[in-house]
């Protein structure tokens, strides 16, 4: 029966569910026990069940019959695809943007913003307004593909790079080279250079996998 936001307990269980992975409550290969998980959750054992069956299709957790549920673990294999997907998506995000001759002048502001800042010395704070301008970004190329179907792709895809994310914390050191990287590609769409920006964003990938340690 829907609450007085018009959602199904199930639903607001997963998105509860989906924010405490998404937001580091719950971090990779962790495992929780399902009256832990109801705990945390707020909500009646059955929708939370309903949560994590969800949450299992979309690669999120693994259930353990009559244990508990585990987070996705972030294996090198694991990031490597996660990132290569969102990469797949940004190319032709970015090409898009070029061929409808899109701007990003807004984004651009944040990301030198951002970049100033860090260049001045890095704080908590800086680090959180760094992911978020990063993602901006990433939403930025995905919604340029117009496609509700890929959107959801996308979206499935950048909750697993959430978990992952949480999995190691922001270096101070990537900001720098991550606003860099990111300019570039907002500079080759706005020359309207397509095949370039589309090379700026397997660049981004890269360095990005470079920094998890994996060689590509």
């Amino acid at each position: 029966m829907p609450d007085a936001d018009g959602l199904l307990l199930a639903d607001k269980a997963f998105l509860a569910l989906r924010e405490l992975l998404a937001g580091g409550g719950l971090r990779a290969g962790q495992f929780v026990s399902m009256p832990d998980l109801v705990k945390s959750i707020g909500l009646p054992i059955a929708p939370v069940r309903e949560a994590v069956k969800r949450a299992e299709s979309a690669a999120l957790v693994r259930v353990l019959p009559k244990r508990g549920v585990a987070v996705m673990e972030a294996t090198p294999e694991l990031i490597r695809e996660c990132f290569h997907l969102r990469t797949i998506f940004d190319q032709e995000g970015a090409r898009q943007l070029v061929r409808a001759g899109g701007r990003l002048d807004a984004l651009r502001a944040l990301h030198q913003r951002v970049l100033d800042a860090a260049r001045d010395g890095i704080t908590s704070s800086l680090q959180r307004e760094a992911m978020a301008v990063d993602w901006a970004l990433h939403s930025a190329l995905a919604d340029a593909l117009d496609n509700d179907s890929a959107r959801e792709i996308y979206a499935r895809n950048r909750d697993r790079i959430s978990v992952i994310q949480h999995s190691r914390p922001l270096l101070p050191d990537r900001i720098v080279p991550a606003m860099e990287e990111h300019l570039a590609i907002i500079d080759t769409i706005a020359a309207g250079e397509e095949e370039r920006a589309a090379t700026a964003v397997r660049d981004h990938f890269r360095q990005t996998l470079r920094w998890w340690g994996i060689i590509v």
